[in-house]
């Protein structure tokens, strides 16, 4: 349910910039800006705004899947206020991956970046954390297990965050990929043993 709130809300924010676009600035990542001016409420108003239909769209039906899927393992393995911990793991994810985007971007006036992204890839590897051997589909055609998609994903992250070539947060899909993986061990080290015993 909490996801459902999440992606109505992201959906609601990002279409009304859509059709007034100076809030598109008022709500994007300005790392310079959020340095110089203190204006660090960009760090999680960046996730509700997208560039585009396709941007929000494809997050969104990502978020809303594996969003779901993760409510269910959090209600499963934290019966007490699963809905909280989603929740935790969602905001702390926009934070942990927005950092290093921070820190490389901090002086550059000009750098702007937006999307939930990096927070949506963190609810997809936790939920590969859970069920490391699930399905997932590739291009949506290609069934391929979610701990493969999850290595191959992290690589191809990697190399192009390095190679930085284009205007897509690379570094911002690692860092919550990774997070993603870790969050439950944080919650809960003993979930490390389930996840082991379920990839071996």
């Amino acid at each position: 349910m909490i996801s459902l709130i999440i992606v109505l809300l992201t959906i609601a924010v990002s279409v009304f910039v859509f059709y007034n676009r100076a809030w598109f600035d008022k709500l994007s990542l300005r790392p310079y800006l959020m340095r110089q001016s203190g204006q660090w409420y960009r760090l999680f108003s960046h996730v509700l705004v997208h560039a585009d239909w396709a941007h929000l769209l494809v997050n969104m039906y990502v978020l809303f899947v594996f969003g779901k899927v993760c409510e269910v393992y959090f209600a499963h393995f934290f019966p007490v206020k699963p809905h909280l911990y989603f929740l935790l793991l969602y905001l702390s994810s926009i934070v942990v991956s927005s950092i290093y985007t921070l820190i490389k971007h901090g002086k550059n006036k000009y750098y702007s970046a937006v999307g939930a992204s990096g927070a949506v890839m963190a609810i997809v590897f936790t939920s590969i954390f859970f069920d490391p051997w699930n399905k997932l589909w590739f291009f949506g055609l290609i069934p391929v297990p979610g701990i493969v998609f999850g290595v191959i994903y992290l690589a191809y992250s990697y190399y192009m965050g390095k190679r930085n070539v284009d205007n897509i947060g690379h570094d911002a899909h690692f860092a919550g990929a990774v997070y993603g993986l870790i969050f439950p061990v944080i919650i809960d080290f003993s979930l490390l043993k389930n996840f082991i015993e379920k990839l071996f």
